[in-house]
């Protein structure tokens, strides 16, 4: 059965538990964060979760996630991209296709019954890593590679260099 829905943005799901035989959700284009709760949906097998407000900010996409695997076990394909946690180079240039990966990984450890991720299928050998190393795919840089680069060069004590000392002085050639 398809519903007609209204254009409205959702803040809340509340409303869902009304339909417990839901098996295909679409939430695209909302203001959805990592406080999304569902209730307990377990024919869903299809969620969109496209253009919200989830990140990875501290472990609340974790949480998220083990929501999800809780509240619905038969989900199989899941969407999250257009979403600060889905890596993407096309929309942020510090991102790249190794951050997708590991994005993917992480996904994966935690959400085990997927068959496909955003818009590619879960090939046996990113199950495998995943469930290797999945929980250590988190994706962690510093904002800001300059800032830390010049503290680093502001405390001479602190910069370590593997050159012996005479071959540090510049204007010292042979």
């Amino acid at each position: 059965i398809i519903f007609p829905v209204a254009f409205v943005v959702c803040r809340s799901l509340e409303g869902l538990k009304t339909f417990s035989y839901l098996e295909e959700l679409i939430l695209d284009n909302n203001l959805l964060g990592n406080d999304l709760l569902l209730p307990r949906l377990p024919h869903l097998h299809t969620l969109t979760l496209n253009k919200n407000q989830i990140s990875f900010q501290r472990n609340t996409c974790k949480i998220l996630l083990d929501h999800l695997a809780e509240v619905v076990p038969s989900l199989q394909y899941l969407s999250l991209l257009g979403n600060i946690a889905c890596p993407n180079e096309l929309v942020c240039k510090e991102k790249d296709e190794d951050d997708y990966q590991r994005y993917r990984y992480f996904v994966l450890h935690k959400l085990t019954n997927l068959k496909f991720l955003d818009t590619r299928k879960v090939t046996k050998r990113e199950r495998e890593e995943a469930l290797i190393r999945g929980a250590f795919m988190k994706v962690v840089k510093p904002k800001d590679a300059k800032a830390s680069s010049a503290a680093a060069s502001a405390s001479p004590e602190m910069h370590y260099t593997p050159l012996p000392p005479g071959s540090r002085d510049l204007t010292n050639h042979r």
